[in-house]
């Protein structure tokens, strides 16, 4: 064989092992992008760990003890990880207590799903800690919203999906008045399917798409670019909410996720909840959901404005991973998950 024969079969090779890649969620037949594998969904008698990988739970030992006796009723036991108390200024314990927590849950085979009791901010620092090889071979539900966005992210880096809901903390409301929030979080979690029925709004850019849904909080997406962990939106639809943020920082972390290629093969994109935006002293001059389709100026995909999913009291639960039909229009959206 020549030397130059043996270059083109090298080349070809490695250019296969990119193709097939180590991640699940890059598989694709007939062109048609897989849906994420899905952990098994919960029975009664079945066991769900409360973590802590983020923010300090000072004084919300009601939240928590809520979020037993919620499971409780649903016939779901409850583990509450050894440091969910802890303190460490800023976060539930430090680093190290806190990734203990995460990963005796991952690798307990008795516990079906992980609970994040809370966000913040701490979750990126206990990542590059965390092992799956056990989770691969028992896989389960990961559930929290905000900042467990970076730990969305890696387990769908990994190829399995994971759940964007309410956390324990979501218990300091009145249970009357976040219905649909627990609702959906006993559906998914048990099973039952998921369908959604958006308001309209005259921002929606209209269109049709079959594909997985992914995304999170715009900070946290931000935040992994560059990482081994950021998100790949190629063939799926994106989902995003903020809070408490400048529109001219909105703009600053899409334009970024814009350079970076982000929308360049996306079908989709579904906004949540941006809330608490915050006035700067030289008004930006159009509304969020505006800045949003300025972005997006470039693209033929679906944007559908009004998912109750983030930072409100309506947080509905969103499973990362899973195939979704969307139907958008001026009047309303649909949003199915197959």
């Amino acid at each position: 064989m020549s030397k130059n024969i043996q270059l083109l079969v090298l080349f070809c090779a490695a250019l296969f092992a990119t193709d097939c890649g180590a991640y699940a969620q890059n598989l694709k037949i007939n062109n048609k992008t897989i849906a994420l594998k899905k952990p098994e969904y919960l029975k009664p008698g079945d066991t769900v760990a409360i973590v802590a990988p983020s923010g300090v739970l000072k004084n919300r030992n009601a939240e928590v003890n809520r979020a037993v006796a919620l499971l409780k009723s649903w016939g779901l036991h409850a583990i509450v990880g050894t440091h969910v108390f802890a303190q460490d200024h800023h976060f539930a314990g430090t680093d190290e207590v806190r990734c203990e927590d995460f990963q005796d849950a991952l690798d307990n085979p008795s516990i079906r799903a992980i609970w994040c009791a809370r966000g913040g901010y701490g979750a990126v620092r206990i990542l590059d800690r965390l092992d799956y090889s056990k989770f691969k071979t028992n896989p389960k539900w990961i559930i929290g919203y905000s900042d467990i966005t970076a730990i969305h992210n890696q387990v769908q880096s990994l190829g399995y999906q994971s759940m964007h809901g309410m956390m324990c903390t979501s218990l300091q409301d009145d249970p009357l008045s976040i219905k649909e929030t627990i609702q959906t979080f006993k559906d998914a979690l048990l099973g039952k399917g998921l369908s959604y029925n958006l308001k309209g709004s005259k921002y929606n850019k209209k269109g049709t798409v079959v594909a997985p849904i992914v995304g999170g909080n715009l900070t946290i997406l931000h935040s992994m670019l560059g990482s081994n962990t950021s998100l790949d939106t190629a063939g799926k639809i994106l989902f995003i909410e903020e809070i408490g943020e400048y529109r001219y920082h909105i703009d600053r972390m899409l334009q970024s996720l814009k350079r970076a290629g982000y929308f360049n093969n996306c079908k989709g994109v579904v906004v949540g909840d941006f809330t608490k935006t915050k006035n700067n002293t030289t008004p930006w001059g159009v509304s969020t959901q505006q800045l949003i389709l300025d972005v997006l100026a470039d693209y033929n995909f679906p944007v559908a404005f009004n998912m109750p999913a983030g930072h409100a009291k309506d947080n509905r639960v969103l499973l990362f991973g899973a195939t979704v039909s969307l139907e958008v229009t001026t009047n309303s959206s649909t949003l199915n998950f197959k």
